[in-house]
């Protein structure tokens, strides 16, 4: 469910591997107003999570990748 549906994500892709668990760990800690950091290698898909977290909260962000 979204908060606010003004930002839509747009992708040809869907969280694979581990970003289910990640998405869903950071959308809670958002929720709860938690200071998290989304470690991972270079190509993991941080901003495609990210990106995700950002669409299920509906918070504002700015994204610098």
């Amino acid at each position: 469910m979204l908060e606010n549906p003004s930002f839509e994500l747009v992708a040809e892709f869907a969280p694979t591997g581990d970003q289910p668990q990640a998405i869903e760990l950071l959308v809670n800690g958002v929720r709860k107003k938690k200071i998290q950091t989304l470690l991972g290698v270079t190509g993991s898909g941080k901003t495609f999570a990210v990106a995700n977290v950002i669409q299920r909260t509906g918070k504002n962000a700015l994204v610098i990748s």
